[in-house]
């Protein structure tokens, strides 16, 4: 397994060393009594939680190997729907699906220790990424039923993280060419917005690239350093610099909407966790995005939790508290596994009312209860 440690600011020229896990079933080893941040007990209720949700989602992947997903972004408290793009109907009756969502159901067997060649899912893991791969764009670009960026980011992590664990070589020659296109859509602003080569930036599109572009920079796949000392320094220059939101970030500093919304809980979740990758780990910095998180996960769980909020948000905040580890990450991963536990559905479900749809919501919750496993890099330090 390859670790986070090997970080994006390293140069073109010092590329992180490529380490592919030999068996999928070696987790990460436990570097000191601090770092124990859940319960046996704990961690095998979750475990068992999250083989129900796979179980499931192995039963809604489609033929052609990939799952649906209402196409659209988020509007408020509202998903806003794409009018051209396919709706999950008429996926499932032209098996198609939705890219972004694939990959985070990908990565939720991934969690689980299976790959294309190897575990319960393997066959499931390796039509996944058969899928991936025939949604590649002459220009690099993956996307299906009219999905874009956020879909391209999500698909480029997952193929990353297939190569570095399995060295699959189909994905890796689709994942340079995703990567890429990611680089070479980079705007004025250092960031990246819904559509390739968008001239707007949002912060929230911008970290989903990072990560990819992250992962696929720590096994050795060429990401050009400018790239992301700019995207660095987008994120950076959106934090709040001062008033009652100080050390928050920003959705938006360009554009319409600029300087808005800096207290979401998915886009400050979103933001440190961009910057605890790429090894930054200032206490200014992380401490009021941490203690915000904090504060606001009763009401993110209150009133979100069948929201799209509710799960992009804390894909991100769990990335956060682990990078941070410690007291903050096992209080935080006992609030979260508790509310997962109780609001799994009796066929193995979690359910997304708002947003792209119910296995979206799965893929994510599989995902973080599978934490303690440590299989995932973006799980690993």
């Amino acid at each position: 397994m390859f670790a986070l440690l090997a970080l994006l600011a390293l140069s073109p020229q010092q590329p992180a060393a490529t380490t592919r896990s030999v068996a999928a079933s070696t987790p990460a080893t436990v570097a000191s009594t601090d770092d124990v941040w859940f319960r046996p007990e704990q961690a095998a209720a979750c475990a068992a939680a999250a083989e129900r949700g796979l179980q499931w989602l192995a039963l809604r992947q489609l033929p052609a190997g990939c799952w649906t997903g209402y196409v659209g972004h988020k509007m408020q408290d509202d998903y806003e729907l794409l009018g051209q793009a396919l709706q999950p109907e008429d996926q499932r009756r032209l098996d198609r699906g939705h890219p972004g969502v694939t990959a985070l159901c990908g990565m939720a067997f991934l969690a689980g220790g299976n790959l294309p060649d190897r575990g319960r899912h393997a066959e499931v893991v390796d039509r996944t990424v058969a899928y991936i791969c025939r949604t590649a764009q002459e220009n690099g670009l993956l996307t299906d039923s009219g999905e874009r960026m956020y879909g391209h980011a999500f698909a480029t992590l997952f193929l990353a993280e297939v190569y570095g664990m399995a060295a699959h070589e189909t994905a890796k020659s689709t994942l340079e060419r995703a990567v890429n296109l990611i680089v070479d859509s980079q705007n004025q602003h250092g960031g990246w917005r819904y559509n390739a080569f968008d001239r707007e930036t949002d912060l929230s599109v911008t970290v989903c690239q990072m990560q990819a572009l992250r992962a696929a920079r720590n096994i050795g796949i060429r990401v050009p350093k400018e790239t992301i000392d700019q995207a660095l320094a987008y994120v950076q220059q959106s934090r709040v610099e001062a008033g009652r939101h100080r050390g928050l970030f920003y959705y938006k500093i360009h554009g319409r909407g600029a300087y808005t919304k800096p207290d979401e809980y998915a886009i400050n979740a979103a933001a440190l966790t961009a910057l605890s990758s790429a090894g930054i780990h200032d206490d200014d910095i992380r401490d009021p995005v941490l203690n915000f998180l904090d504060r606001e996960y009763a009401t993110l769980v209150d009133y979100y939790r069948t929201h799209f909020y509710y799960w992009y948000g804390n894909y991100y905040a769990a990335q956060a508290f682990y990078q941070h580890g410690g007291a903050p990450l096992r209080r935080f991963f006992a609030r979260l596994s508790d509310d997962l536990l109780q609001s799994q559905q009796p066929d193995g479900r979690w359910v997304n009312r708002t947003g792209p749809g119910d296995e979206m919501g799965t893929a994510i919750a599989c995902i973080l209860l599978q934490m303690p496993k440590q299989y995932l890099p973006i799980f690993q330090r």
